[in-house]
């Protein structure tokens, strides 16, 4: 065959493969030309029942086309129609009784309807016929979560990430469970504070805390030490995390010291959180810190879950008050193995409330500009064991004028009981 032969050979091939996809696409009468025309009336054109009409059509030529019958239960799902999405659901099931996309729709189903116990049942099923099955892993893990069993959750959601790292919805998981896995934890940390040029005594930072888990949330408690401007101070804090549903949670924080100046006289925190689609979470908060007079600041954070790593922007804003720098910061942070296991990057601007090493440098008249980097790092030994470093420098213009660096370290550790 000579080249020109070979070239219309190929267009011809080209042409007829296109011609070929075209009718496809346009088919209603066959059970494949149906199923993607139902597929482009619920992706593309949103109509679902004109999607099921489709569906049955082609169940009619074909009832046994497994994937036809389970996507008609989730387009019943999606409508709303529960009573016949298990219809669909079991019928996926009796004919291809080892089909695991079956048993995922009917997860869902049951789960986002928080029909937890008939979740797990139809979960356990689909794991007796593929128990290697990761999607169907994950599902039983966030039945677990929503159940309160922490620790399988845990166990479980460990066992995904040894086998498949990148797994976001994994590790998205695995950030909520991580306060939960122990219903106590101790812990203690230090922080060391170096000046260059600001002050000539570097501050100390230690706190000793204990956490609780209950059903409604954890609960944790904070004796914070300081020694700032060669004073000693004691801070008395608590913060919980309540429990609202599967999509939202709450923090709440309340502080007190006599030492002020080394602390806020009061300090008070409030924010819900959302978990997202897509890995996505977010915040929306706001901090109180009372010096001698009251400040306070709004925060926003979003956060998003891709492969081993955790991307998150986060803001305080301090509406009209002219002393107080806004904050900003980004962050980007890899994960190793579990929800313990990481090292964070971040980059800032401004003097954020929550950092308890510099917050009380927002009780200042210069509106300090501020400019943060650092680097910390966890790490879990024997599952109950963290560890814990982090290290930032601080260039901060404290004066008109007047640039100084700040150094910082810190070493923790918490043990879960």
């Amino acid at each position: 065959m000579n080249r020109a032969a070979k070239t219309i050979s190929i267009l011809s091939f080209i042409v007829y493969t296109l011609i070929s996809g075209i009718c496809l696409a346009q088919d209603t009468t066959s059970s494949d030309g149906l199923f993607l025309a139902a597929r482009q009336a619920a992706f593309k054109e949103d109509n679902y029942p004109k999607a099921i009409a489709y569906c049955k059509k082609a169940l009619q030529i074909s009832p046994r086309y497994t994937d036809i019958i389970v996507f008609t239960g989730r387009l019943y799902t999606w409508s709303k129609n529960y009573d016949s999405a298990r219809l669909y659901f079991r019928r996926a099931i009796a004919t291809s009784p080892s089909y695991t996309d079956a048993y995922v729709a009917y997860t869902d189903m049951e789960y986002w309807n928080d029909r937890n116990d008939t979740a797990m049942a139809i979960c356990q099923a689909g794991l007796s016929h593929d128990s290697a099955s990761i999607d169907l892993k994950l599902r039983k893990a966030k039945i677990l979560y929503a159940m309160r069993q922490f620790r399988a959750a845990g166990l479980l959601t460990d066992s995904i990430l040894k086998i498949d790292k990148t797994n976001t919805d994994a590790r998205a998981l695995a950030g909520r469970i991580r306060d939960q896995v122990s219903i106590n934890t101790i812990g203690f940390t230090y922080n060391y504070i170096y000046f260059d040029k600001q002050f000539s005594d570097p501050w100390h930072l230690a706190t000793l805390d204990y956490t609780r888990n209950t059903r409604l949330g954890s609960i944790t408690g904070h004796i914070n030490y300081a020694n700032r401007f060669r004073e000693n101070g004691l801070q008395y804090e608590v913060e919980a995390y309540p429990h609202i549903s599967k999509t939202f949670y709450a923090y709440l924080d309340g502080g007190y010291s006599d030492n002020v100046g080394v602390f806020p006289h009061w300090r008070a925190g409030a924010s819900l959180f959302s978990n997202l689609p897509h890995a996505f979470e977010s915040e929306l908060g706001w901090r109180y810190l009372y010096f001698s007079d009251p400040t306070s600041l709004f925060t926003i954070y979003i956060g998003k879950y891709y492969r081993n790593y955790l991307f998150g922007v986060r803001t305080y804003l301090t509406p009209d008050n002219n002393k107080i720098s806004q904050s900003y910061s980004a962050f980007v942070r890899y994960y190793f193995g579990g929800a313990d296991d990481y090292v964070t990057a971040t980059v800032g601007s401004g003097i954020s409330p929550d950092d308890r090493l510099i917050a009380n440098q927002l009780n200042s008249n210069y509106k300090l500009i501020t400019y943060k980097a650092g680097i910390d790092a966890n790490h879990v030994i024997k599952r109950l064991n963290i560890i814990s470093f982090n290290l930032s420098i601080i260039n901060q213009e404290y004066l008109p004028h007047v640039k100084g660096n700040q150094i910082q370290a810190g070493l923790g550790y918490q043990r879960r009981f």
